[in-house]
């Protein structure tokens, strides 16, 4: 996955930020976690996602810097990919790069 498309997944509010909790009760390895191949057809693609986030993870659509809600996110959580639910980043890795979109360093 390249730095574009993570970039995208975050930016359009297709991120979900996941309670701490529950990955307190089963801490694994984000690395762990086993990746199967999601097909859905355009159609389907369509009906899952928001327009705004179709455009993200399906057109490889942005949004302009510093307008992403996410820049002034700090709650405890994992963020999640909107389209398979996979992890993607723990909040505690966010940091500010000035580029205007949420960063993580892991």
């Amino acid at each position: 996955m390249n730095r574009r498309i993570v970039l995208a997944l975050l930016g359009v509010g297709g991120v979900s930020l996941l309670s701490s909790r529950l990955v307190a009760k089963e801490r694994v390895s984000m690395a762990d976690t086993a990746i199967e191949l999601i097909e859905r057809s355009d159609a389907e693609w369509r009906e899952l996602l928001t327009p705004e986030q179709y455009k993200v993870l399906r057109k490889e659509g942005t949004e302009r810097p510093f307008t992403s809600p996410l820049n002034d996110e700090h709650r405890d959580g994992i963020y999640a990919c909107v389209g398979c639910e996979l992890p993607l980043f723990e909040a505690a890795t966010k940091f500010d790069s000035g580029t205007g979109w949420p960063s993580f360093f892991q």
